[in-house]
């Protein structure tokens, strides 16, 4: 891992994470420029003070100096976004898998230098887009694409919080600053979540967006609340709520589909539950729980407890893992089969480029021009 050190949140749930099934073993890492933090974490793993190093670039020269057997095989990146396409470049070049903390970069023309560089390379890219591994967020893609729903027609997905509603909340300084986190705010930060989310269960495309963002802490510099419309290659409306000011919201990510037969809602801090409402049957409540009828294999494979039993934030992440890994396995290149993958990276990034645009712009609508 580079990143990630004692205090920091995202990189102790990837460690846990990446543990939970006993398929990756963590070898190395340089996860903080402060040398105590780096020092004292790599003692937390057990990890030999050799294979402490003091930044990325050592890293990345000393593993490729290991012998094949004790290698470093995949690179967990949890820095600030500038860093995340320079190391992903730096590892893939020196024969190492990358798993990235998104979003992907912090403008859509180095993303698609790196996609050009992956797709020359034996290697794996992936993306922590988190609720992607959510077992029921598979369960509501499958009934879409099965045609359960009809078709699609409305989608509405939101994410509040309330992590940042003063400027002197700004947790992790980056955060605050353009040159470590991109032209891009909370749109970054977990509006690309909530245009995952969508995209991934409804199987559309979007391909054009009217977009307001705000910034409500006083002197900051990026966004913090993001509201959109938008229109999908297939025909369906939308909107898209993102905002980090939220007073007395917690993690409130949360999505809702609507076919001509029938909808679908779904709520993170309820994981567990998918509510569908049949245009002509009662509403019905799917729970998950390996036991459970009615679910999709594509949704029972990701769990691993009985109903009653709740699984969550780090069991969908380690679902993730455990599809990187069996991808290793197995000698694949590209994108590991159920981890979001460098197409996601470059949507996320044209979201938020065309995003930006529209803020700055007097158009109704702006074209999220990718061919992805």
């Amino acid at each position: 891992m580079v990143g990630g050190g004692q205090g920091a949140f995202i990189g102790q749930v990837h460690r846990m994470a990446a543990r939970l099934d006993g398929d990756f073993q963590w070898v190395c890492g340089a996860f903080s420029r402060d040398p105590d933090n780096n020092r004292q974490t790599g003692q937390a793993l057990a990890l030999p003070e050799a294979r402490v190093y003091p930044d990325w670039e050592t890293l990345i020269a000393q593993e490729r100096q290991q012998p094949p057997e004790a290698r470093l095989q995949l690179l967990v990146i949890a820095t600030p976004n500038h860093l995340h396409v320079p190391i992903a470049r730096a590892a893939l070049a020196a024969g190492i898998h990358v798993f990235s903390e998104k979003p992907a970069g912090v403008d859509l023309a180095e993303v698609q230098e790196l996609a050009a560089e992956l797709a020359q390379s034996k290697r794996l890219y992936g993306l922590s887009h988190t609720y992607i591994g959510y077992p029921l967020v598979w369960q509501a893609r499958e009934m879409v694409a099965s045609g359960e729903l009809g078709e699609i027609r409305k989608i509405h997905v939101e994410y509040p919080q309330s992590w940042l509603g003063n400027a002197e909340d700004d947790g992790s300084a980056w955060r605050a600053d353009p040159a470590l986190s991109g032209a891009a705010g909370c749109l970054g930060d977990i509006g690309t979540h909530a245009f995952n989310l969508a995209e991934f269960v409804s199987g559309h495309r979007v391909d054009a967006l009217c977009a307001s963002l705000a910034i409500h802490a006083p002197g900051r510099r990026v966004d913090d609340d993001v509201d959109l419309l938008f229109r999908t290659r297939q025909g369906a409306s939308g909107s898209l709520i993102a905002s980090q000011v939220c007073s007395g919201e917690e993690n409130g990510l949360k999505l809702r589909i609507y076919g001509e037969q029938g909808g679908l809602e779904w709520h993170q801090m309820e994981p567990n539950t998918l509510i569908h409402r049949p245009q002509q049957a009662p509403a019905r409540l799917l729970r998950a729980g390996i036991d459970r009828p009615g679910l999709h294999p594509a949704a029972l494979e990701r769990m691993r407890l009985p109903g009653g039993h709740p699984e969550g934030y780090f069991e969908a992440l380690a679902n993730l893992y455990r599809d990187f890994a069996a991808a290793i396995r197995c000698d694949a290149t590209g994108t590991p089969a159920g981890v979001p993958g460098i197409d996601e990276a470059l949507r996320g990034m044209a979201f938020v480029e065309t995003a930006l645009a529209s803020q700055q712009c007097d158009a109704k609508w702006s074209p999220l021009e990718l061919n992805a």
